[in-house]
């Protein structure tokens, strides 16, 4: 009766199809569709608005173009809610609930009527949420993404979340900034909808995701608030259409190539440590490994060549408008795989063969003439993290890449708050700040790794010191900070078992950062060490202590993972 159309893929179940497809049709017609509108294809559109995340602000807007899009086309947009991750509201962590957010995505794609779906988001953990999920789904779909802030400004200064956060709350802490002056930097720092006008990890993985090929080009760096953004939510309706036709589902897309691609680019913008966890879980919902070690080649032969914060100085309105992720792609045609397809069904070469309009050097630099011309971020290993740690070398102090301290530890982040600015912290410029227990297990691996510089030394100038932990940091963050030591302390990783005093060696040279205390005595210590109790008994918490796997896999959970 219904015929072979969407609105007769995955009917509920009642013993009867027939009689399935009937009350289906009966309940959308209850919505005013026509049945010629009924037998077009169903482009869902994911939406991810939420009163808790600013950065979804204009959402709403951006349906409206898809919808245009996907009309004009021939299709039937429907739009459907998943979970939202607000960044700065959600505890312990925005990244504790990624993987939730992912299999949100999933399910309802899956359960629900559609031959392609538009996945709009752009907030830090949303992006690869949103991309982990499509991939397990399985069928068509392109990410749009909701575009950074605009920046703001303070006495003639530009002002752009949050690396300017960062520095202005480190002068506030050193008494360089008054308690009114920060308040009127805090009304100034975030002026528009989107996501922050840095460099940080919202906008790495609108990057990343442009290429994969999973956007389309030139999507990634728009501003929420250009007219630009809701022509590329058009174009994306339109686009979605396509793809129902074509029938490209995202793991012909998103390869062991593409994601190749995608830490050279990771590198050379100077993108956030975050990506490369994100990286390593889409990977995974292929069955693909990111070996850390072959990041370490590839940081040996890409340049650094964007100059946005926080390792540089633009924003990324800027970066729009000298030319976006297509420069940056176009100077690096040489080291990429251009043979990987993206939605549109072109390969990189095809879209990379015209030359640039315009390139802004101030902001894009030539592959000839880089910031660096190489080793941006760095996998480092040794006793501490046997599996691995990452350090963005491109934003750290290179005074510190060859360096010996006495490990002042701190063994929770509660800890860290209560006794970070103590007068009696026994710490030196020299001193390595170690955090334990602050991995997926120990506490959802918050953005603690970026350790406050203790108030007593900012306050005497020092700016910068060497700090190592198994928690993340913001994207928007920089300083030398060794990150996502694995194994994490808090499932007995040897991290857990340094001691204030402890001499602590970083060699960036050998890629290597070690505990220079003996294995026997490690050994000892493991032996003394009483387990971590668990407290975790219910929900979803339970369920993530209980399967999330380390960052070097991701952080994804064990039973999500895609097989080769």
């Amino acid at each position: 009766m219904g015929g072979k159309n969407d609105l007769n893929k995955g009917l509920t179940g009642y013993g009867d199809a027939e009689f399935a497809g009937y009350l289906r049709r009966s309940f959308a017609k209850s919505m005013g569709y026509s049945d010629e509108m009924l037998r077009r294809p169903i482009i869902g559109i994911a939406t991810s608005e939420s009163g808790f995340n600013n950065c979804h602000r204009l959402t709403t807007e951006l349906v409206e173009a898809v919808k245009r899009g996907v009309l004009g086309e021939g299709g039937l947009p429907i739009a459907f809610p998943t979970i939202s991750l607000g960044e700065v509201f959600l505890h312990p962590t925005s990244m504790m609930f990624r993987n939730l957010m992912s299999m949100d995505v999933e399910e309802m794609i899956r359960a629900q009527p559609m031959s392609a779906v538009v996945l709009i988001g752009g907030c830090d953990k949303t992006v690869p949420a949103q991309l982990m999920g499509a991939i397990s789904a399985g069928i068509p779909a392109i990410q749009l993404v909701v575009g950074p802030m605009l920046t703001g400004r303070y006495h003639g200064e530009r002002l752009g979340a949050c690396t300017d956060c960062r520095r202005y709350w480190a002068r506030y802490r050193s008494g360089e900034t008054t308690a009114t002056e920060i308040a009127e930097i805090e009304s100034n720092l975030a002026v528009t909808a989107g996501t922050c006008a840095v460099m940080g990890t919202a906008s790495t993985m609108a990057c990343l995701s442009e290429t994969l090929g999973m956007s389309l080009s030139g999507s990634a760096a728009v501003p929420a608030v250009h007219a630009d953004r809701l022509r590329q939510g058009e174009a994306a309706g339109v686009h979605a259409v396509r793809l129902t036709k074509s029938g490209h589902v995202p793991k012909e897309i998103i390869t062991r190539e593409s994601i190749e691609n995608a830490l050279r680019v990771l590198i050379a913008i100077g993108g956030s440590t975050n990506a490369i966890i994100h990286l390593a879980a889409i990977a995974g919902r292929l069955g693909l490994a990111l070996d850390l070690r072959r990041l370490n080649v590839l940081s040996e032969t890409t340049p650094v060549l964007v100059n946005l914060k926080p390792i540089g100085q633009y924003y990324m309105e800027d970066f729009y408008a000298a030319g976006g992720i297509p420069a940056v792609m176009r100077e690096l045609k040489s080291l990429l795989h251009l043979n990987c397809k993206t939605v549109t069904g072109e390969t990189l070469e095809a879209l990379l063969y015209q030359p640039a309009k315009y390139v802004d050097r101030k902001v894009i630099r030539s592959i000839d003439d880089p910031i660096s011309p190489s080793g941006g971020l760095l996998a480092l290993f040794g006793n501490i993290a046997p599996n691995g740690s990452i350090l963005k070398s491109a934003a750290a102090d290179g005074r510190l890449f060859e360096h010996i301290g006495d490990a002042v530890v701190f063994t929770s982040v509660s800890d860290l708050e209560a006794r970070i600015d103590n007068p009696d912290l026994p710490v030196t410029p020299e001193s390595v700040l170690v955090l334990q227990n602050a991995g997926a297990v120990g506490a959802g691996m918050p953005e603690a790794g970026y350790l406050p510089i203790p108030s007593k030394l900012a306050r005497a100038g020092v700016k910068d010191m060497l700090r190592i932990s198994d928690a993340r940091m913001s994207g928007t963050a920089s300083g030398t900070v060794i990150l996502h030591v694995s194994p994490e302390s808090a499932i007995g990783g040897p991290l857990g078992l340094i001691r204030t005093g402890d001499k602590i060696r970083l060699s960036v040279k050998e890629r290597r950062v070690d505990a220079l205390v003996s294995d026997q005595e490690l050994e000892r210590r493991r032996r003394e060490s009483a387990p971590r109790a668990t407290t975790v008994s219910r929900g979803y918490a339970k369920l993530y202590a209980d399967s999330v796997l380390g960052p070097e896999l991701g952080c994804d959970f064990n039973f999500l993972r895609g097989v080769c």
